[in-house]
């Protein structure tokens, strides 16, 4: 993996986001109670916990942790050696958590969870932006898990690639759909500038008419969905000067130089976020 950027660089998740969604997700694990904890360890007990990567990966979730444990005690004390953002090799002591014994086996599954998650989707993204090898900018999608997907975009920073809109609200895609209901390319591009004169407009094409009817019609982006090489060299040569193409539709790791050798400026993946698998990380803890 290649040094990643700064972790001060990245933008983070809004506190009270991450906030809502740590709650959330205890109430769901933990209910009225972890009926184990209670039954065998002392409320008196103290612990710490260490959290050590068995496969070498991105790290991504270190706001999340924090939030999950000082939710149950904020008393507990989170410590972090590697931040967001860092290649973490394998074996790699990342954290540490001191507080009561029951506060670290509470919060242990719901910080794995996020962790674990959030660092599957950065070190995947890692790749991505690896064989990319700076040809080409790697976007995500909206191909998220509900309610993460502000996590999930994260994690995306944190392994190097660009956030594509973040949702409905913040930009203008205009797809095939889009284009059969409201009567055309044209009909749409114009309506949507009406509607929104300040977003960027981005219009699907998949044969190269489309993108000549989406240049005509002012697109500023273009996505070219499915389509061959060839076909992508020749709306990229078509477009120069006019519009950016980003490339969508069957992208795979081992397919991103090809994608980055025909000129196009974007390439989403969805694989960034609903195929990341997770990372092994465990969280061992001893009495203190």
């Amino acid at each position: 993996m290649t040094v990643p950027p700064p972790a001060s660089g990245l933008t983070p998740v809004d506190p009270a986001a991450i906030a809502d969604i740590v709650r959330r997700a205890l109430a769901e694990d933990v209910g009225p109670g972890d009926v184990t904890t209670d039954a065998t360890v002392p409320a008196s007990q103290r612990a710490r916990g260490g959290f050590v990567v068995k496969q070498a990966c991105v790290l991504a979730g270190e706001a999340v942790v924090r939030e999950t444990f000082h939710q149950l005690d904020p008393a507990t004390v989170v410590t972090f050696s590697r931040h967001d953002g860092e290649a973490c090799p394998a074996g790699d002591v990342i954290g540490q958590v001191d507080g009561t014994a029951r506060t670290l086996l509470v919060g242990e599954r719901t910080a794995l969870n996020f962790l674990q998650r959030m660092s599957g989707i950065a070190t995947r993204t890692r790749q991505f932006v690896d064989a990319a090898a700076g040809r080409i900018t790697i976007l995500d999608t909206r191909k998220t898990t509900p309610t993460l997907r502000m996590l999930e975009k994260y994690a995306v920073r944190a392994g190097g690639a660009t956030n594509h809109r973040i949702g409905l609200y913040d930009a203008i895609l205009i797809k095939d759909n889009h284009v059969r209901v409201a009567g055309g390319v044209r009909h749409a591009v114009a309506a949507a500038r009406a509607h929104a004169p300040g977003l960027i407009v981005e219009v699907e094409a998949q044969q190269l008419s489309e993108v000549d009817e989406a240049l005509q019609s002012g697109a500023d982006i273009i996505l070219v969905d499915n389509m061959s090489l060839d076909d992508v060299r020749e709306a990229v040569r078509r477009a120069k000067g006019r519009a950016r193409i980003e490339i969508s539709g069957g992208v795979t790791l081992d397919r991103i130089p090809a994608l980055a050798s025909t000129g196009a400026d974007y390439v989403s993946a969805g694989a960034l976020t609903h195929s990341a698998p997770a990372i092994d990380i465990s969280f061992e803890i001893e009495p203190c």
